[in-house]
């Protein structure tokens, strides 16, 4: 299925100034050579030139020799990066035309992402749509505290990429799902630590919740718990987000991009909170995860 545009993006004007960066068009030509070689080259060359002619409003014809049609693409790729959305549209389209051959190796969706969002280009790929990305809207990656042992912290910095990569490929709920696991699991961080009440007893996330906030309240973290509650429970609730207990097939509502775009970064909020009240709070604790 072709990418569907942001609104209004196909008939935008634009400066020069707010095309791609010379780094990630450099990026993406690299990934078009990578393609090209594995076949007749001249040939995949023209396949991506004609997708790319399309994005600029160009005829295609087809170039008289390979090295012209090498010449001629980069050309295209060029103009059309004057305007992202039509560039990746461009990209995108071409290799899932070749990914239905079946015979070729191609860059996934993450992959794609993964060099937008390292370059800042606040654009996504969540197929079958291209969507804007507002400034604010990516809660910045939190570090693991340093309490934790490195085989921990990976665990959930793989965690965390692993969201991100279901987003991309338009899987809310899973993505959800990985981040739910992420908070529950670095809730039980704060088990054995002593508290004005006590030491923390519970296994499990409401009982660990629950202790933290009798030991706290009134702060930040009393109500940043709170709120973690009842996140947690509405998307448990088969009638709610319908994430842990599986979803209410007669009464729920599956999550839509949007919404599973919203409850990772705001998991992710508090999952960065929690991280630095944990390293705040109790430097000196023993690693309990």
């Amino acid at each position: 299925m072709p990418l569907q545009l942001p609104e209004g993006s196909r008939f935008a004007r634009r400066s020069a100034s707010e095309g791609l960066p010379q780094k990630i068009f450099s990026e993406f030509e690299g990934l078009v050579e990578k393609i090209v070689v594995q076949g007749n080259r001249w040939a995949l060359l023209e396949h991506f030139k004609a997708y790319f002619c399309g994005a600029i409003g160009a005829a295609h014809y087809r170039s008289s020799s390979e090295s012209w049609a090498n010449t001629d693409l980069m050309g295209y790729m060029a103009e059309a990066s004057k305007t992202p959305e039509l560039f990746l549209e461009a990209f995108y389209d071409a290799c899932e035309a070749l990914r239905a051959e079946g015979i070729y190796d191609l860059p996934d969706v993450a992959l794609m992402n993964e060099i937008l969002r390292d370059n800042n280009v606040p654009l996504e790929i969540a197929p079958p749509r291209l969507v804007r990305i507002e400034a604010d809207a990516r809660v910045p990656r939190p570090n693991p505290p340093p309490t934790l042992a490195e085989g921990a912290s990976a665990i959930i910095r793989e965690s965390l990429q692993r969201a991100e990569d279901l987003l991309s490929q338009n899987h809310p709920r899973e993505a959800v799902q990985e981040m739910l696991w992420i908070l529950e699991s670095i809730t039980t961080t704060f088990r054995g630590v002593t508290l004005s009440t006590g030491t923390i007893q519970g296994r499990y996330f409401n009982n660990i919740a629950r202790e933290l906030r009798t030991a706290n309240r009134g702060t930040t973290l009393d109500r940043v718990v709170e709120w973690c509650t009842q996140l947690h429970g509405y998307l448990s609730s088969p009638t709610g987000g319908g994430v842990r207990h599986g979803m209410d097939l007669r009464n729920g509502t599956a999550i839509s991009p949007e919404e599973g775009r919203l409850f990772c970064n705001l998991i992710l909020s508090y999952v960065t909170y929690l991280m630095a009240e944990y390293t705040r709070l109790y430097p000196r604790e023993p690693n309990c995860f």
